[in-house]
């Protein structure tokens, strides 16, 4: 076999038609292997003598799209220094642009011996480990382009592949939950169809299944548990694991873009899937543990934790911000997705132990020109000290407003005092954004996600429901903000589906009608059920997956929410009031049309709130005028915008309260939304109304009112 010398630049496996470039970073061994496998068991070695800047490389002629490979990393095996290089372990390339198998929990996979840690452990890793494949490069995008929607005109749908696809009655049984299944027509109809701007992918990053959730008979659903940052996991490819998931992920990407569909993808760059100290060795742990993972000052041999999982990559290491950078530069280049949600962003910015702000990794981003010119959404929160950090990220980046979750939660279920902040909220939380030079649509406004419960559950359970996990109900959150409405779990009770189904609809309207950008949770137009189950990422099942209508779905307290949710998604399109991009003022706008506020507060009575009312703790309504007539920025073209106003009505009271109409700001009204009713009602079909009349809203009810221009 022909060895040529090659080169240190790009990192991983290159494919140039002729041979593949082979090149991996390692500061910690003195020597490495590049192991070439064959389909009869056996390896062929070659050793990467080339070293350039700690980065060992090869090129070897007549190496083809899907040759599986991995490495064998020769070098000190001292725990107690950080060093845990070990020969008998084959290695993921961690630049693998696709991975092939999966692992086979065993001894042989740990760098150590079941029952005695401090003994080292040569058995040979490489029959029951993840292999990484060269793949092909190049694909025929066509005339693929990028749907780049502003984020006032976005609204993202949060989706697991397998999860959303699984059971789709409309696709054949092989394309299920797979990225083929993403695109075929039936579910970008139903995206399209629903008004879904952009799809936010669960994490499709190559992940691993915990050793300990595989025991149980469980899987590691959801995803969160990365251990190839390139690579598009095998388990949703449809046709095979050689480098056949790249081509199906960017068939599906290229469909959703036909669509007009952003492809936005929930990343796992604070971690792997190599967990603590008595976690596997797969990849990073075996190249150079103490160069890719932040260890404890005291003691080398353990790892500082600030995500819960075991280990936290080392942010202060300019390989790892290069592999991160790299990652996301690959993504968005070659694999074309539109933007990057970060879990655990927190982890992202501590370089030493404190979030840092201006960490050197929003610095890279920052000035980037690949990844700086897509949608950026932080989880702006990890479980170390001062990890909550709403508000906090940098101007470039757009935030999941936690707080925004759960002021909404507590306003409808009828918590004293948070009428205040409910008013901060529903306006684009000026108090998290505007100091620092962001806008509205800094805030990603979500009542569910994937991590909690689903909107039907979260009208459904007072507590969380959680043993199918496997352990004694102690995982998940238990405080939800929840309420099951009178009864805990199912209920054939016709008063508490109907209050039920009312405050789905309560809670769809508001975050449909709130400055920001909305995200749905897949499976919440449907009023999927997770039976109470508030943490199902080992859930991979029919209590985990979405049930489509024509299998029963959307029943009882469900039933007609599809169409209502479709009816908000659009009234919010059609109306850029809703969608503004700066904050309101609270005042006239200059050369606006007529004199009114941008924005103003009343109480049911029909007057303008005052601070007292603001402060009352037995506060729970309020109605809210929006002006039309005085938006605070000109349209694309430089034209100012006009729209109609709306008056929005919230009764979250425990009783029914009679609203009046303000006398000053609009003579003739038409409800629009009233959620009281099972329909919701459809825009121009409700009754009209005057200024100064009275109308009832049920308890916990919300009526919109729209004034034409």
């Amino acid at each position: 076999m022909q060895v040529w010398p090659g080169e240190a630049y790009p990192l991983g496996a290159t494919y140039d038609g002729a041979g593949t470039n082979f090149a991996v970073f390692t500061e910690a061994a003195d020597r490495v292997e590049l192991c070439l496998l064959h389909d009869d068991g056996s390896e062929t070695a070659v050793e990467l003598r080339e070293s350039d800047a700690f980065v060992r490389h090869a090129y070897v002629p007549g190496i083809m799209p899907g040759q599986r490979y991995g490495f064998r990393a020769h070098g000190p095996y001292a725990p107690g220094r950080g060093l845990r290089c070990n020969s008998a372990k084959l290695l993921l390339d961690p630049y693998a642009k696709a991975v092939s198998g999966a692992v086979g929990w065993g001894e042989e996979v740990y760098g150590y011996h079941f029952g005695e840690p401090e003994r080292r452990n040569d058995l040979d890793s490489a029959p029951h480990t993840m292999t990484s494949v060269v793949i092909n490069p190049y694909f025929d995008w066509g005339d693929d382009r990028r749907p780049r929607t502003e984020y006032h005109h976005t609204v993202i749908y949060e989706a697991h592949v397998k999860g959303l696809t699984m059971r789709h009655p409309a696709l054949p049984e092989e394309l299920r939950g797979t990225y083929a299944g993403l695109a075929h027509p039936a579910v970008i109809e139903h995206l399209t169809e629903l008004g879904v701007t952009a799809l936010e992918l669960m994490p499709v990053h190559q992940f691993v299944n915990d050793h300990r959730l595989v025991d149980m008979g469980l899987n590691n659903y959801w995803g969160y548990n990365t251990i190839g940052f390139f690579a598009p996991h095998n388990a949703y490819a449809s046709w095979g694991d050689r480098g056949q998931q790249v081509l199906e992920f960017k068939s599906a990407v290229r469909a959703l873009h036909e669509a007009g569909i952003e492809v936005i993808l929930d990343v796992v760059y604070n971690h792997t899937a190599e967990g603590n100290h008595l976690g596997p060795t797969l990849s990073f742990r075996g190249l150079d543990n103490p160069s890719y993972y932040r260890l404890t000052e005291d003691d080398a041999r353990y790892y500082m934790d600030t995500t819960g999982t075991g280990n936290s990559l080392l942010m202060r290491s300019p390989h790892v911000l290069q592999m991160i950078m790299d990652s996301l530069r690959y993504w968005v280049t070659e694999m074309h997705v539109d933007g990057f949600r970060f879990d655990l962003a927190a982890t992202l910015a501590r370089q030493f132990h404190e979030v840092d702000r201006l960490s050197s990794f929003f610095d890279l981003v920052q000035q980037d020109p690949v990844v700086s010119q897509v949608k950026l959404i932080a989880e702006p929160w990890d479980v170390g000290e001062g990890g909550y950090q709403v508000g906090n990220f940098p101007p470039l980046w757009t935030e999941w407003n936690g707080k925004y979750r759960d002021t909404v939660r507590d306003m409808w279920r009828g918590e004293q005092r948070a009428l205040a902040e409910f008013a901060s909220r529903l306006t684009g939380s000026s108090d998290l954004y505007q100091d620092d030079g962001r806008r509205p649509l800094a805030s990603i406004n979500f009542v569910t996600c994937h991590d909690g419960f689903t909107l039907h559950d979260l009208v459904s359970y007072n507590d969380k429901h959680n043993r199918a996990n496997g352990e004694d109900n102690r995982d998940g959150e238990s405080h939800n903000r929840s309420w099951n409405c009178g009864a805990e779990g199912e209920s054939d009770d016709p008063a508490v589906l109907e209050l039920r189904a009312r405050q789905m609809r309560n809670f769809i309207a508001t975050l449909m009608l709130s400055q920001g950008v909305p995200m749905l949770s897949h499976g919440d137009e449907f009023a999927r059920t997770q039976r109470g189950n508030n943490n199902a990422y080992c859930q991979d099942n029919e209590l985990a997956w979405v049930r489509w209508p024509d299998e029963g779905e959307g029943e009882g307290a469900g039933a007609g929410l599809d169409a209502f949710t479709r009816a908000m998604v659009w009234l919010r399109k059609d109306h850029p009031v809703f969608r503004r991009r700066r904050f309101f003022h609270g005042r006239p706008v200059e050369g606006a049309k007529g004199e009114l506020s941008d924005i103003a507060w009343f109480t049911p009575e029909g007057r303008e709130m005052t601070g007292r009312d603001w402060n009352s703790a037995r506060a729970s309504a309020l109605s809210v005028f929006l002006n039309g007539n005085a938006i605070s920025e000109p349209d694309t073209r430089g034209e100012r915008i006009t729209d109609d106003s709306f008056l929005l009505m919230f009764n979250a009271s425990p009783r029914p309260l009679e609203f009046v109409v303000p006398v000053n700001h609009g003579r003739q009204w038409q409800v629009v939304v009233d959620t009281a009713r099972a329909d919701g009602v459809a825009p121009g079909t409700g009754p009209k109304v005057a200024a100064g009349d009275r109308l009832t809203l049920v308890d916990r009810s919300m009526t919109v009112l729209q004034r034409p221009v």
